[in-house]
């Protein structure tokens, strides 16, 4: 069997993922081991990628163990052309790890690396929400926002694999602070972004003295989760309601730019917006409605993600057959 290796590396836990693509165009995950990410550097973690890798191989093929493309999602920054991950925040340590080519090195096969919002959108796209489509928007919205395009049927990367970075585009002259700036779009449609502004309110509710369903306790108000106002907007909290359909404004807002100036047919939100939708969906399409050019948004649905916990599993394996097929394109 040629399996594919998909490698998801994050800050806490990497994963690996043996997989094969099924007869009928899906994806079949046929194996997965996940191990805390070493602190000691890349070299630990690298050395357990190869050694699970082989182990899976060898389950499933044994003698004939061999892995036909291997894909690697991370955490930006990195070069995906090169094959470099560059220090990203979560990873330290990790400066300038050659780690497509320690995968080639270790499992014999071609690698390929891409950021996880990428990756993410090459699952959607070739087996989620976004099936089908030539031109998609995926969007993170979990603890942070990051995009994947797909862009006349191809991933864009963008000069130096910076595009897609919506997270840091200003919608207001003030607000919360997120990616670096106040008002970004990832400062008010992410979970950082709803949990800072349920602190806002809180505090102006203790301050007149009232108490909010989804922080009970004053000595809290800094530990306020975008999980706990998801939590009490279920349970019919209108002060939750309230935060969430503003942070659905802007998030119609920040739609607006994407469907203005990219045109897409399909705009696939994950993780937050998938489980808040009802809360989330009215404001936002009120917004799209009034800001985004008419033409532009009758043709662009906005969906939720279709994989669900399993995206991160796709979205390494995705990365290594979307190498493969850019490579033969290429030839």
């Amino acid at each position: 069997m040629e399996g594919l290796i998909g490698v998801d590396i994050g800050g806490t836990k990497t994963a690996v993922v043996l997989g094969r693509i099924a007869g009928n165009g899906g994806l079949d995950v046929l194996d997965r081991a996940v191990f805390p990410t070493a602190r000691e550097g890349w070299r630990p973690v690298v050395a357990q990628i190869v050694e699970s890798a082989r182990e899976m191989l060898a389950r499933h093929s044994g003698d004939r163990a061999k892995a036909f493309a291997v894909g690697v999602s991370c955490g930006g920054p990195l070069d995906s052309r090169a094959g470099v991950v560059l220090s990203p925040p979560n990873l330290p340590g990790w400066d300038g790890v050659p780690i497509t080519e320690e995968m080639e090195r270790g499992l014999g096969a071609k690698a390929f690396l891409q950021n996880d919002a990428n990756a993410c959108a090459l699952a959607e796209w070739r087996f989620g929400a976004g099936r089908g489509c030539r031109n998609m928007v995926f969007l993170t919205f979990g603890t942070g926002m990051g995009a994947g395009l797909i862009v006349d049927g191809r991933l864009y990367e963008g000069t130096n694999d910076l595009a897609g970075e919506i997270g840091h585009v200003r919608l207001a002259e003030d607000g919360p602070l997120g990616y670096g700036k106040r008002g970004s779009f990832e400062s008010l449609c992410s979970g950082s972004g709803i949990a800072k502004l349920a602190r806002a309110e809180a505090a102006r509710l203790f301050a007149g003295g009232e108490t909010p369903a989804f922080c009970p306790d004053p000595a809290a108000v800094a530990s306020i989760t975008a999980q706990a106002v998801g939590d009490a907007a279920f349970a019919g909290d209108p002060v939750s309601r309230a935060i969430l359909a503003t942070s659905g404004r802007w998030l119609g807002r920040g739609l607006s730019i994407l469907i203005d100036v990219l045109n897409p047919e399909r705009i696939v939100i994950g993780s937050i917006y998938g489980r808040c939708r009802q809360f989330l969906q009215p404001a936002m399409e009120e917004e799209i409605g009034r800001e985004a050019l008419a033409p532009a948004a009758r043709v662009c649905s906005v969906v939720a993600a279709g994989l669900g916990e399993r995206i991160g599993d796709y979205a390494c394996l995705s990365v290594a057959a979307n190498g493969i097929a850019s490579s033969r394109r290429s030839e």
